[in-house]
C-alpha cells in the first residue's frame, strides 16, 4: 500500500529529526525510567516544507504519528531489543539514519502484531536503500531478521522488550 510506505518514510524522517534535534535536549531533562514525552511540534512534521505539509493526506499523517508516538513512548524497550541483536557492533556507532529505521521497524515488530514481519523488514530495507549508506540495507535486514526470530520464538517479548 503506497500510503503506508509514505507514512513509514515520514515517520522515519520524523524519528531522525527527533534523534538529531529534540532528543539531545530532552535527554538532560528526563529521569531514568521515564517515558520520554513526545514533543507536540514533532507530530506536525516541522522539517517538512509548508506546501508538502499542507498537501499531506490525513491517513498518511495519522499512520506516521502512530509510528512516531509508539516508538518514542517505547524507546527503552526498543533500544534494549536492538542492542541484544547487534553482532560485533556498538549501539552508539549506529548511524542516525539506520537507528531511526531500526527503531521504527522494531516498534512495529514488537507492538503491532497485525503487521506481517516480512512487510516490516521489506519496508525497512527499501527505506534504507533510499536514505541509508550503500550497505545499510544488509545490516538492517540482519538485525531485524534476528529480532523477528527472537519474537517468534518468545511471543511474550512482544510489547514488553
Amino acid at each position: 500500500m503506497a500510503s503506508r510506505r509514505k507514512g513509514r518514510i515520514l515517520a522515519f524522517q520524523d524519528l531522525y529529526s527527533w534523534e538529531v534535534n529534540v532528543k539531545k535536549i530532552s535527554r538532560s531533562e528526563s529521569r531514568a525510567g521515564e517515558v520520554p514525552a513526545v514533543p507536540p511540534e514533532l507530530l506536525e512534521f516541522p522539517w517538512l516544507e509548508q506546501e508538502k505539509r499542507a498537501a499531506l493526506e490525513e491517513d498518511i499523517s495519522v499512520f506516521s504519528r502512530l509510528l512516531v508516538v509508539g516508538t518514542i513512548e517505547n524507546i527503552a524497550a526498543i533500544d534494549k531489543m536492538i542492542k541484544k541483536h547487534l553482532e560485533n557492533w556498538d549501539f552508539s556507532r549506529l548511524s542516525r539514519v539506520d537507528l531511526a529505521i531500526l527503531r521504527m521497524s522494531t516498534y512495529t515488530l514488537m507492538f503491532q502484531a497485525d503487521v506481517a514481519p516480512s512487510i516490516v523488514i521489506n519496508e525497512a530495507i527499501g527505506i534504507s536503500k533510499e536514505f541509508g549508506a550503500n550497505d545499510s540495507y544488509r545490516f538492517i535486514n540482519g538485525v531485524l531478521d534476528s529480532i523477528k526470530e527472537t519474537l517468534q520464538k518468545n511471543p511474550a517479548l512482544r510489547g514488553t522488550g
